[in-house]
């Protein structure tokens, strides 16, 4: 991310926060379940801009829970376009995106980011990177479809999604049992 002179990004987990407070983060993008405390791990990072959205890592709708939304991926459009606002002046960054467990919200985001910021960088390899900076990752499909469509990449984030999520399934087959316990079988129906 080059152009928001982000030099670093990281995903993780709610647990993997203390491990980075020393890791000069400079802009973090929570996204977090609605009803979750407020993460006291933050308190131990240095100066940094930070912005929390809240809603369920669910794909299909469900009782007392807060789907996905558009709204939410333009936020985290918004997130992206002010990295680029203050890119001016900053020689490096460091961009920390967390959700609960570091695997599928977060990298939704990221990758909205990463493709918000690089426009012109092919789907496949935007999801080779993702998968750099963070193997296990699964993005939640509901929030990539509206990045697709905010993006203007008219399907194509979506189709790349389901050979990422063929290429997850063959190099970590738990994610078959896995997402399918989480009753997320639509994404594995997905993987081509």
């Amino acid at each position: 991310m080059k152009t928001l002179a982000i030099s670093t990004l990281t995903i993780c987990g709610i647990e993997e926060l203390p491990g980075n407070s020393a890791r000069e983060v400079t802009h973090v993008l929570s996204v977090l379940d609605p009803d979750r405390a407020e993460i006291e791990a933050f308190g131990a990072y240095g100066t940094h801009e930070r912005v929390t959205l809240r809603f369920h890592d669910i794909i299909d709708p469900a009782p007392d829970r807060i789907m996905p939304a558009p709204g939410h991926v333009a936020e985290i459009l918004g997130f992206g376009e002010g990295l680029r606002a203050s890119a001016v002046g900053r020689k490096a960054g460091h961009l920390l995106v967390h959700c609960h467990m570091g695997i599928s919200r977060s990298t939704a985001a990221m990758l909205t980011l990463m493709a918000q910021a690089d426009p012109h960088e092919g789907e496949d390899a935007l999801f080779a990177r993702l998968r750099e900076i963070r193997p296990q990752a699964w993005p939640n499909s509901v929030m990539v479809g509206f990045a697709d469509e905010q993006l203007g990449r008219h399907g194509r984030l979506t189709e790349a999604l389901g050979r990422h999520y063929a290429h997850q399934i063959a190099a970590q087959p738990k994610f078959r049992t896995w997402m399918n316990d989480l009753g997320r079988k639509r994404e594995l129906e997905m993987a081509v």
